[in-house]
């Protein structure tokens, strides 16, 4: 079947499912320009292994370099703008209410910036912080002291990054949400993952309804879906999802 076939054949179920579960990963985000989590390693961060610095242990023991980081990251990040993949997204979303959840891998906040509502991040959201232990009465993010990283005045405790790092658990909320979306859906678009981080890419397995992968270069959920249509998000999501 030719590409332009299947685009017209998903197109149409698109058009036909009442309830469409979108699970978006880190390709997408690409197209705008944000680097990978390894290609983000440039300069003077070139000679750290970012899967040991992503993690609690790392960030109890030496708090500095891995705030400092995150803000390198988060620098990259405020520089890029989202594409038209996710302006499109979320102009769908807007014209069908409810009938579409979002879900991403990714940390960036592109969704959001591009107008989506609801999204449910797994992995958490670059741009926010959060207390790394537990907090008590006295922390209160608009009076933490200035530093890397910033601290309770009273008791110390540090903020973090709001990001899943390796060894923690996804946020269940979003999870459990996630997982209800694609057990009822008609139609998942699974756009720029290459379909191994699970428990993410496992979203696509339990799909109720049809499957169709968005991405340029084969990934690990080909054999999972109805249609593969090989491109970018930024020029196939606004196709896809005209009305």
């Amino acid at each position: 079947m030719s590409e332009d076939v299947l685009l017209q054949e998903a197109r149409r179920w698109v058009r036909d499912a009442r309830r469409i579960a979108v699970l978006t990963g880190a390709g997408m985000s690409a197209e705008s320009g944000v680097p990978t989590f390894r290609d983000a390693q440039t300069g003077l961060w070139a000679k750290f292994d970012p899967q040991q610095l992503a993690t609690e242990d790392a960030f109890r023991a030496n708090p500095k370099m891995v705030w400092d980081w995150y803000a390198f990251r988060r620098d990259m990040i405020a520089k890029v703008e989202p594409n038209n993949g996710h302006r499109a997204l979320a102009a769908f979303a807007q014209r069908h209410p409810h009938r579409m959840t979002l879900i991403t891998q990714n940390v960036d906040g592109l969704h959001q910036r591009a107008g989506s509502d609801g999204v449910l991040a797994l992995h958490g959201n670059i741009s926010e912080d959060k207390w790394l232990d537990v907090p008590k009465g006295c922390c209160n993010t608009e009076t933490a002291m200035p530093g890397s990283p910033p601290r309770c005045e009273r008791c110390g405790n540090m903020l973090r990054p709001a990001v899943v790092w390796f060894g923690e658990a996804l946020p269940m909320q979003a999870l459990i949400a996630a997982e209800t979306a694609a057990q009822e859906c008609d139609l998942m678009l699974v756009v720029g993952t290459s379909g191994v981080v699970y428990p993410a890419a496992g979203l696509a397995r339990t799909a109720a309804g049809r499957v169709v992968i968005i991405n340029p270069e084969p990934t690990e959920l080909d054999d999972a879906a109805d249609a593969v249509l090989r491109g970018k998000a930024a020029q196939l999501l606004p196709l896809l999802l005209e009305d």
